[in-house]
């Protein structure tokens, strides 16, 4: 018959002890998590002037407006308050969600609405003709003044 030996084993009451007991880990270190990604950049735009400059664009053209635009029926991703409701929060909210960092003229917000033959991408409706649009230029200035952290 052969013996065994015990030898760098734990009885099973003393696994009940490291379970059991408070402080009985301690001197085990669990494996340490990595540090999350870090390095990239923010970008925090203006409430004040979506207020005052891009809102009033997006009003005048009529985005917002009923039916199939986006203040109603088919949004698809972008949706804008109601004409009748407007909540410019929501709005400010809705428009940061189209805008993209890099380079910021390929942001939905500015290629959507411009006429293909001036560089923009398929929509329904088109109210920019061409980048020198006053409207397209607000809304242009107003996502490269986003401030970065």
């Amino acid at each position: 018959m052969r013996k065994h030996s015990s030898r760098g084993r734990i009885p099973a009451a003393g696994w009940l002890a490291l379970l059991v007991l408070p402080g009985a880990w301690e001197g085990c270190s669990a494996p340490t998590q990595p540090a999350p990604p870090s390095g990239g950049q923010s970008v925090v735009y203006s409430y004040d002037e979506f207020v005052a400059r891009v809102e009033p664009v997006l009003t005048q053209r009529g985005c917002d407006a009923t039916g199939d635009c986006h203040g109603g029926g088919i949004r698809g991703t972008f949706a804008l308050s109601p004409e009748a409701a407007k909540d410019p929060h929501y709005d400010f909210n809705q428009a940061i969600l189209q805008v993209t960092f890099s380079p910021a003229s390929h942001s939905a917000l500015l290629t959507q609405p411009l006429a293909d033959s001036a560089g923009g991408t398929p929509h329904p409706y088109k109210p920019f003709a061409t980048t020198a649009d006053t409207g397209y230029q607000a809304i242009l200035q107003w996502v490269q003044d986003g401030v970065k952290q």
